[in-house]
């Protein structure tokens, strides 16, 4: 069994496939044989598993499993507890309702490296950083939450998948890092 993160960069596409105007998966990873465990758009940046492993990437990636994927967004506007509060409740998206999840405020990080192209910066229009634990991940499920409470994402970066931390294992955009088949971690193995 084979898994791997990924630090995957902003603009790269979740497929291996060749892309004509963007970098895939193929373009970071070298090792022959994995699939993501999960998914980030390709506005999205941070830690993706992959794994040659179908029953592993079920559980890393199916919310029955309800493994928490953590998530740092940039809004727009200064959200107020109130906001976050129903963050975490759950929110009603049209088409579902979320999971109730973790949601806090976070400090400008500081650890985050640049992203490529930066966000665009407005200064009559404040951001806040916000981290949310999930155990879903529908798709653009953290963007969408963020903007029915009223504070679109400008830059989302998933930080940790389970006990896993994109910055305790070190990696930059585009690192990768071949994780034990056996981790103490979470029981992901």
């Amino acid at each position: 069994m084979t898994l791997l993160a990924l630090n995957k960069p902003y603009g790269t596409i979740c497929q291996f496939s060749p892309h004509d105007t963007r970098a895939s998966l193929a373009d970071w990873v070298r090792v022959p044989g994995v699939y993501p465990a999960g998914r980030l758009d390709s506005d999205s940046e941070g830690l993706l598993l992959l794994t040659d492993d179908g029953a592993l990437q079920a559980r890393i990636a199916e919310p029955r499993h309800k493994l928490v994927k953590r998530y740092w967004a940039q809004v727009e506007g200064t959200p107020r507890d109130a906001d976050l509060k129903a963050l975490a409740r759950g929110v009603d998206l049209g088409d579902y309702v979320t999971r109730p999840c973790r949601a806090a405020f976070v400090a400008p990080p500081d650890t985050l490296w640049p992203r490529n192209p930066p966000i665009r910066h407005r200064a009559a229009i404040p951001t806040a950083w916000i981290e949310l634990s999930i155990t879903e991940g529908k798709n653009r499920q953290v963007r969408r939450m963020t903007a029915a409470v009223g504070f679109p994402t400008l830059r989302l970066v998933r930080v940790g998948v389970g006990a896993l931390d994109v910055f305790s294992l070190g990696l930059e955009p585009g690192d990768t890092r071949e994780l034990p088949a056996r981790a103490p971690w979470d029981g992901l193995a």
